[in-house]
């Protein structure tokens, strides 16, 4: 597929459809039609809590197929390198015994024909793994796994068969050589756990969690096998020297445990030191701009339009979690069916040939709301319904698509200067969308509890936990929003979130006593219906909402003289350096 911005790089696989603005209108084809291809049809969700900053979803949709062939596609290739390795190494050690026992035939002892032949079938299960990862053959995510865990296993079965060998002859070595016997022992058996600790630390691509609790397994497994060694009362190696054993395994486990978990958890600050000045296909990124849960987002530069854009970049520990990559996905794809001029535009997606996935949308120099309202201030009440009614434009269009963005808070809406034109709102962030009367199927419903969103902003129907949610839940959301543009706080500020989610089921919002003579009182009401409790007292959609806020007596006042007039003030300010970038949602 061609890239709206120019030429595919090869190894790059492309999830965006085209159309004059970058993607197929939905107004073009049928929205269940749309639904079912883009993988957003049947969001069944599974929710997990989280602090006051923002509450994650882990979605459970067709998405899941191609988040899940994205990481087939990283996890067997890391694996192909593992393996080989691994058998170049066993192949290697095989020939020198061999060539040792050709040498000798007559004087080899039989503990080292014995471990041959243990070595040689490892040696073929190895190599049987190695020959079937790099066939054509295709291979499920779930057949990945089995393939990675077989890695630790027959690794493992070496590491034992090493040690259990070896632990025999201990006694001899200790009485020639003392306490540096011991310690020659220890690290000859941890050397091999070592290696088992950072070939699966490095190559295989995991969640730090999964990379944790695998390598506490493996760690556990010498000590175990000492341990019952010396209960059996088989270990002649027993008191000061069965103890420098125990810390010598201890030290060359642990080391290799720590490194494990490091390159699991932290290779992705390699990889951004190298985003930072790198080229991603037809993209050269010049800078970070932004940093969220899911990704950072880079300002970035096509190299052949020159058009500046924004880069999002799925973080490098959550390449190996499916949960991760249906969520980013799903976040492009529904931005991607959108194409009001209130919503982000997405231009590109895809994944690089080094396993990078990312998508590109347009670059939006300017301030989300509430880093506009932090730094100066509530808004004037003319400029809040000037930025809200966009706002509306936009997810009339989302609702009637099906789609519920479920997330509508300050920090999602950017205003900034497109086209020449002042005070442009646009909302993003996409990522916990869900479409319209979207529900849990039963076999996953159970699966995984929480709320979605932020707590702040929730409607009372995301703070139930209610899985059928419609248009009215993001009403409720923008109405929150309006509350804090115009008094530089949310309707309800509590101590934890329990709390929070409490007063949005069960308290009224009001606004602060001193700001109601100075806010309009036709403004109020429009705010404190989105914010009512009972979804059916509220607006009945976002085309309702704008009319509304248009009716406001101060809906004229805000003109496009005074955004601009604004908008150079501030720059001035800055002298000439950009008042803000993309800023996408807050990590978790």
């Amino acid at each position: 597929m061609r890239n709206p911005c120019g030429t595919v790089p090869s190894g790059q696989r492309h999830a965006c459809r085209r159309s004059g603005r970058g993607m197929t209108p939905p107004e073009q084809r049928p929205a269940q039609h749309f639904l079912e291809t883009t993988g957003i049809c049947s969001p069944n969700d599974a929710l997990l809590g989280d602090d006051l900053g923002q509450l994650r979803v882990a979605r459970r949709s067709a998405a899941e197929a191609q988040a899940t062939e994205e990481v087939r596609i990283l996890l067997r290739g890391r694996l192909r390198l593992a393996f080989l390795l691994v058998t170049i190494l066993f192949g290697f050690g095989g020939s020198l015994a061999l060539v040792t026992v050709a040498r000798n035939p007559t004087t080899v002892p039989t503990s080292l024909l014995q471990g041959l032949a243990f070595s040689s079938g490892l040696f073929l299960a190895f190599a049987a793994l190695t020959a079937l990862l790099w066939s054509r053959r295709p291979l499920s995510l779930a057949q990945l796994r089995a393939v990675d865990l077989a890695l630790v296993g027959l690794f493992a079965l070496l590491c034992v068969w090493k040690q259990l060998s070896f632990l025999d002859a201990a006694p001899d070595l200790v009485r020639r050589m003392g306490d540096g016997g011991t310690t020659i022992l220890a690290s000859y058996h941890g050397a091999f756990w070592f290696a088992l600790l950072a070939i699966y630390g490095l190559f295989v691509p995991n969640s730090w969690r999964r990379c944790a609790v695998v390598v506490a397994l493996i760690v556990a497994c010498p000590f175990t096998v000492a341990l019952v060694e010396a209960s059996r009362g088989d270990l002649a190696l027993t008191g000061r020297p069965f103890n420098y054993y125990l810390y010598g395994i201890g030290f060359w486990a642990g080391f290799g445990a720590l490194l494990a978990v490091f390159g699991s958890h932290h290779l992705d600050v390699l990889q951004r030191e190298v985003h930072e000045a790198r080229e991603l296909g037809q993209y050269r990124l010049t800078r970070r701009i932004g940093a969220g849960g899911m990704g950072d987002v880079y300002l970035a530069e096509h190299r052949l339009l020159r058009r500046p854009c924004a880069v999002k970049l799925i973080r490098p520990e959550r390449l190996g979690d499916p949960q991760s990559l249906r969520r980013f996905e799903q976040e492009v794809h529904a931005m991607a069916a959108l194409t009001h001029a209130n919503t982000v535009e997405i231009y590109d997606y895809g994944h690089a040939e080094d396993g990078t996935f990312y998508y590109v949308m347009e670059y939006l120099p300017g301030l989300n709301l509430e880093d506009l309202a932090r730094r100066h201030g509530p808004l004037p009440p003319e400029r809040a319904v000037f930025l809200l009614r966009q706002v509306c434009e936009a997810l009339r269009e989302a609702h009637a698509a099906g789609l519920i963005h479920r997330d509508i808070k300050p920090g999602n809406i950017i205003a900034c200067l497109r086209g020449g034109a002042p005070d442009v709102a646009k909302l993003l962030d996409f990522g916990l969308v869900q479409t319209h009367g979207g529900q849990l199927r039963k076999d996953e419903a159970t699966e995984q509890r929480g709320i979605a969103g932020t707590p702040a902003y929730l409607s009372p129907e995301q703070a139930a936990g209610r899985d059928r949610l419609d248009a009215r839940s993001d009403l409720y959301s923008l109405g929150a929003v309006a509350y804090f543009l115009l008094t530089g706080q949310p309707p309800f500020v509590r101590g934890n979130v329990l709390e929070l989610l409490a007063a949005h089921r069960n308290e009224l919002a009001r606004f602060p006593s001193h700001l109601e003579e100075q806010l309009p009182n036709d403004l109020q009401a429009v705010v404190l219906r989105c914010l009512e409790k009972d979804p059916a007292r509220r607006f009945t959609d976002a085309g309702s909402l704008e009319q509304a806020l248009a009716a406001c007596g101060c809906a004229t006042v805000w003109t496009r003289e005074k955004a601009t007039r604004w908008w150079q003030e501030q720059a001035g300010e800055d002298r000439g350096s950009p008042i803000c970038t993309l800023q996408p949602t807050a990590p978790p």
